[in-house]
């Protein structure tokens, strides 16, 4: 594609953006965004599944940053990529592109593992830091619509997804290309060579290369700045994606000094207007002021619950988002519990998946995600659809809050509970099967504590009556000798 087309594409684009926010009812500043209100299809479906699936996982590599470290001189990446493909001018990252077919992708296959998984809404990344779209952009000929698989991915995947019945969301990391493919700049490889700039993008150099830190030079230019709000509209436009996930560079001051960020902010809650559904954006760190969109944090949760509704992005793997050979998994227990938690504190739980260049999902990911959906099965109406109690929980074993913090706390235990809550029901999600003959002890329920009158109290999956009393240490319960399923254990409150 020529450069000058691509630009004045662009520029049209922005012009009709700008048309789109005019119309509102949401205005491109931060006072109208704040009014914005997050949907309850979201606040609702607690569980989705992120998919990270693109170029990088053909080299399958050490992590889905491959296309930025095989251009750093001295990393495993590097080293690696030389030792097995060649200098970096005869073999760069492009010349993956014919060895990425989706010769086996079958959307629908996914889509039904998925709901089997227990999830409700659905993330595929449309494009990541690497520059290549998993879309027909209107923008790029880098694309898996016109290259590799020849296939537009994300919107076979949106169609299976809306078949199914569970809402569609996508994420997009065209903020990150701005510096991602810098590396190539600092010894000879085809990153310089003109002939590929349209790929490998500006590549710009950042000072010590620390890429996480927002204030780095140089700045976004205007022309990355309006390529980004063109693209991600784009997706806006073409998928109407209920869901739109940003990593943390648009947080860079780039993105708002100019209003590039509240100008896609306005114009996507306007489109959701339009369509007459509910939609979000997730950011991290302080991209957003607080309420305008939905907080997400990566690999991480909260000690406590937050008033307003949040996300935990976290991957099914320990160390890496796409695909790479011989991946170190979590275990479906973890990752129940880990959505018990979130939820209890008022969030949702994104659970990340990556699939092979073929476009099979690895058999170990589907059985972890099978084994969520079974506990779903039983146990789903203490997930699905409640609110946080006044309390999260209760129990001796502490989440570590912040970021990357997703494998730092102690397993859970029978000591460990967390509460979630709808209409008159309580219910009480006991981490771990007591070893004590059976029984449980609820401080927070102790007798005189809200609920002020219990009337009833059922173990879900169990269909026996329970003994249980209210003394002043706490809710006693006798559970039965057999677990009505694996992971957590789910007693329902009623009063």
């Amino acid at each position: 594609m020529d450069s000058q087309a691509i630009v004045a594409q662009v520029n049209a684009a922005v012009e009709r953006i700008e048309k789109g926010v005019a119309a509102g009812p949401f205005a491109a500043t931060w006072d109208s965004l704040c009014a914005y209100q997050v949907p309850d299809w979201y606040q609702d479906a607690k569980f989705g599944i992120f998919i990270h699936w693109g170029l990088y996982c053909v080299p399958a590599f050490g992590d889905e940053w491959y296309p930025r470290r095989m251009y750093l001189q001295g990393t495993p990446a590097y080293e690696h990529h030389v030792a097995t493909y060649g200098p970096h001018t005869k073999f760069g990252y492009k010349d993956f592109i014919p060895q990425f077919g989706a010769e086996k992708f079958d959307p629908a296959a996914w889509v039904d593992l998925f709901r089997r998984a227990g999830a409700k809404f659905v993330v595929p990344v449309a494009e990541h830091h690497d520059g290549f779209a998993m879309y027909d952009c209107n923008f790029s000929r880098w694309t898996t619509a016109r290259m590799g698989p020849r296939r537009d991915i994300v919107g076979e995947l949106a169609a299976a997804v809306r078949q199914a019945g569970l809402v569609f969301g996508l994420s997009s990391h065209r903020a990150e290309h701005w510096w991602f493919m810098n590396g190539g700049r600092k010894f000879p490889s085809d990153v310089q060579d003109p002939q590929y700039q349209d790929f490998y993008g500006p590549a710009a150099l950042i000072e010590g290369d620390r890429e996480h830190e927002l204030d780095n030079r140089p700045e976004p230019s205007t022309e990355h700045l309006n390529d980004w709000l063109a693209r991600t509209c784009e997706l806006v436009d073409k998928y109407r994606p209920q869901l739109i996930w940003f990593d943390w560079w648009i947080g860079h001051r780039a993105f708002t000094a100019a209003g590039h960020l509240q100008k896609f902010a306005a114009y996507y809650y306007n489109q959701g207007a339009q369509w007459g559904q509910g939609v979000a954006v997730n950011y991290k760190h302080n991209a957003f002021p607080t309420g305008a969109a939905v907080l997400d944090l990566e690999r991480g949760q909260l000690k406590d619950i937050r008033p307003l509704f949040w996300q935990n992005d976290t991957s099914i793997s320990k160390d890496s988002w796409g695909y790479v050979v011989n991946q170190d998994y979590k275990s479906a227990e973890w990752l129940v519990q880990d959505l018990i938690d979130v939820v209890s504190k008022n969030g949702a739980l994104l659970l990340n998946i990556g699939p092979r260049p073929d476009g099979t999902i690895p058999e170990p990911e589907q059985a972890v995600l099978l084994d969520i959906g079974r506990w779903l099965v039983l146990n789903g109406e203490a997930i699905y659809g409640t609110r946080p109690w006044q309390r999260f929980g209760e129990g001796p074993t502490e989440v570590p809050e912040g970021q990357f913090k997703d494998t730092a706390r102690a397993p859970f235990t029978a000591q460990d509970f967390r509460f979630t809550t709808r209409g008159n029901t309580l219910y009480a999600i006991c981490l771990g099967w007591p070893g004590d003959g059976g029984t449980l002890t609820i401080r927070s329920l102790a007798a005189g504590q809200a609920p002020e009158q219990l009337q009833a109290v059922s173990l879900l999956g169990y269909d026996g009556p329970l003994d249980w009393s209210r003394t002043p240490d706490g809710l006693v319960v006798r559970l039965p000798a057999n677990k009505p399923c694996d992971h957590a254990y789910v007693l329902k409150l009623v009063s």
